[in-house]
């Protein structure tokens, strides 16, 4: 997963970015440590399912290093905590504070504690699973508005999902997933594309942000439902 990681950085390194992007963040450089305690000590393994995000949340990864990666589940549930470094260029409405950060993540928080509640450890989470995220970038405006992905023009998008997707297909490829399931609309999307190559069903679930109405009516209900019908038994 190192030569992963290194080679995505080399390709996103180049990238720039124009207004309203004001500020980027790559967890992958300052909180790497986080990241890659996160695949040391549970990742590996063939036939997994990948459960693939969007990219960092500013409460999760962000801070942590660990896809939707609320601190305090990162810590307690899955036992990682690292040193995390500061971002080039911080924007003053979006510190990094790493593992002192006291602001939770909601969709972190439903997701892993889905799979505590439904598995118990996080070791018998990971014989089956495997939680990903496509772009490591995080997009801010001046502001300090989130700007996701899929609002960048196609010149700024185009070589970052390139790089995005070759990641993707390296992961793949090591992890041998039975299946790749993308958490929302974008990450299903991308996964199809990335994957349309690869012999492995892409499949999609709601999303668990706040911001997803169905997600806010029980998201555990919800995506177990979904992820049947798609032939995934939890």
């Amino acid at each position: 997963m190192g030569r992963i990681v290194s080679d995505l950085l080399a390709m996103l390194m180049p990238l720039q970015f124009r207004p309203p992007v004001t500020h980027v963040y790559n967890p992958l450089v300052y909180a790497r440590r986080g990241y890659m305690r996160y695949w040391e000590k549970y990742g590996g393994g063939a036939g997994k399912i990948i459960l693939l995000g969007m990219n960092p949340g500013p409460w999760g990864m962000v801070q942590t290093g660990v896809p939707f990666g609320d601190v305090g589940m990162v810590r307690n549930w899955l036992g990682i905590s690292a040193e995390i470094d500061l971002p080039g260029n911080p924007h003053p409405k979006r510190p990094v504070q790493g593992f002192a950060c006291p602001r939770g993540e909601v969709s972190g928080k439903r997701l892993w504690g889905w799979a505590k509640d439904r598995f118990g450890t996080p070791h018998r989470f990971f014989e089956r699973f495997w939680v990903a995220n496509y772009c490591p970038l995080v997009f801010m405006e001046q502001s300090g508005r989130n700007r996701t992905p899929d609002k960048l023009s196609r010149s700024e998008s185009a070589p970052l999902f390139e790089a995005c997707d070759d990641a993707l297909r390296k992961t793949v490829e090591i992890i041998e997933p039975r299946h790749v399931i993308g958490i929302g609309n974008f990450a299903y999307k991308r996964a199809q594309l990335a994957l349309g190559q690869v012999q492995v069903p892409v499949g999609r679930i709601s999303h668990p942000s706040p911001a997803n109405p169905r997600a806010n009516k029980g998201w555990s209900a919800l995506i177990e439902k979904e992820l049947h019908d798609q032939g995934v038994f939890v």
